[in-house]
């Protein structure tokens, strides 16, 4: 199951060789919630892998970003104590414009209708 969530890129890390085979890149966002009227900040590290470690590479700290990712649980068991360990795998990001300044209109608005080009004399354009 893929999931996903828009927030602020905070940090960048270095791609990690793991082992000759692997290797991981770490990155987090900031999101903020209002609740009642207070705002809430979580900051949420985000795992990325392989082949993936480079989709953070064209956005800058700072800037606001969706972020796609998978739910991943692992068991590790060493001197007979169990641990379990969750990522956040990030597999896609997205650039994501901040919200327009008040009184700006950020998209047209396809539900009025529009004159067509020419003046709208009545004249058929139509080729049939």
């Amino acid at each position: 199951m893929s999931f996903e969530i828009t927030g602020k890129l905070i940090v960048k890390y270095n791609t990690v060789q793991r082992s000759e085979t692997f290797k991981t890149r770490e990155f987090v966002i900031e999101k903020s919630d209002d609740i009642n009227g207070r705002v809430i900040n979580n900051y949420i590290k985000f795992q990325s892998v392989q082949d993936r470690t480079g989709i953070v590479d064209r956005f800058n700290e700072g800037e606001n970003v969706k972020v796609y990712f998978n739910i991943k649980g692992t068991r590790w068991e060493k001197d007979g104590k169990v641990n379990y360990i969750t990522n956040l795998d990030a597999w896609r990001m997205e650039s994501v414009m901040a919200a327009a300044a008040p009184g700006t209109d950020p998209q047209p608005n396809y539900n009025t209708p529009q004159m067509p080009a020419g003046g709208g004399d009545g004249g058929d354009d139509l080729p049939f």
